[in-house]
């Protein structure tokens, strides 16, 4: 990896959640580094592409990157209110797309499956409020 990709790689690492492209940007800047928002980008996609960090697409249509806490393929659990997110198996859905895939000719299937919902903590909060 290329040094401004790797510090971009660990401003993710550091950081809880998914963050935009300008959140890192940010962040990189605020704490010294001399790097441009093209190339947060750029390095956000090579680390995307090489597995190395998860990407959502919020419902607006922005996309989000975090540190992938495994490097196998997964899904994700998203909370709508907070953010929080889990990252999950889903053998059914590898099946399901592999079968779909095939039924019409098509080969080297991927996809991407994310679960939006409320987690447990802002649901408390919520009946509590």
């Amino acid at each position: 990896m290329s040094t401004r990709r790797d510090a971009v790689h660990d401003t993710l690492r550091q950081s809880a959640g998914f963050r935009s492209a300008q959140d890192v940007y940010a962040e990189m800047r605020q704490h010294g580094a001399k790097i441009g928002l093209t190339t947060v980008y750029r390095a956000l996609q090579a680390l995307a592409d090489g597995g190395h960090v998860d990407v959502l697409r919020t419902d607006d249509g922005e996309s989000v990157y975090r540190a992938c806490a495994t490097g196998e393929h997964h899904h994700h659990l998203v909370c709508r209110r907070c953010g929080r997110t889990v990252e999950v198996e889903g053998p059914a859905v590898e099946r399901w797309a592999e079968l779909v895939g095939t039924e019409h000719g098509f080969t080297e299937i991927t996809h991407t499956v994310e679960v939006f919902g409320t987690c447990s903590s802002c649901s408390e909060s919520s009946l509590a409020g």
